[in-house]
């Protein structure tokens, strides 16, 4: 009985010093580019590649951790793949230190899940942010393009009487600079001071025959 248990000893020792040996083999990786996923979060790809998340945000000169996008590419710096950390965890599963770490590691995973989850609903906020504010300048630049259609069939060089252009401005508005640029500044900023947007100018012009 004696000789097994001191033979099962040394085969956890020698398991507990392979696992160690392994994993300073994998810390030497070079860096690596990942493609977000959805459900990642910068602490998720942290985590999984052994990195951290102030390296990840230097590393591609992120303004906030909290946003990333699906499809979006990252560096992360010194990375360590979670398979070769899963293959250290198999291989000293006889050791009983080795066990503790990796149920250490368990519990550090739980704990990143929920800051994943505040991650996550940032990005997704994030997402339908961008999307609301395409779709409301994407109505804009209809609503614009609808005006000059009405105004001048979209003709910069229209005029009536006193009325100039694309967007028939009042020519003391255009200080003598008909230019296509000027136009366009000049009727982007009466709008906005009359009206808020080209939205509401196209609804003023369709009550009233004019904006």
């Amino acid at each position: 009985m004696n000789i097994k248990k001191a033979l099962v000893s040394t085969l956890g020792t020698a398991a507990v010093l392979g696992a160690g040996f392994f994993a300073s083999t994998t810390s030497a990786n070079a860096d690596v580019r990942v493609s977000v996923k959805t459900g990642d979060t910068v602490s998720k790809i942290a985590n999984q590649y052994n990195s951290s998340v102030s390296s990840i945000e230097k590393a591609n000169g992120l303004k906030n951790v909290n946003l990333i996008y699906v499809g979006e590419s990252l560096v992360v710096p010194s990375a360590s793949s979670t398979s070769t950390t899963t293959t250290s965890s198999q291989a000293s599963t006889p050791s009983q230190a080795t066990t503790s770490t990796y149920s250490t590691n368990t519990n550090n995973s739980a704990n990143y899940t929920g800051t994943n989850n505040y991650s996550s609903q940032s990005a997704s906020t994030g997402t339908t942010s961008a999307a609301s504010t395409t779709s409301t300048s994407g109505n804009s630049s209809s609503a614009k393009a609808w005006i000059a259609n009405k105004e001048s069939g979209g003709s910069y060089s229209a005029r009536n009487g006193q009325y100039v252009g694309k967007y028939q401005l009042s020519a003391s508005y255009l200080h003598g600079d008909y230019s296509a640029a000027n136009q366009e500044k000049v009727a982007n900023n009466y709008v906005t001071s009359r009206y808020g947007s080209w939205s509401a100018a196209k609804s003023f012009w369709q009550a009233n025959g004019w904006y």
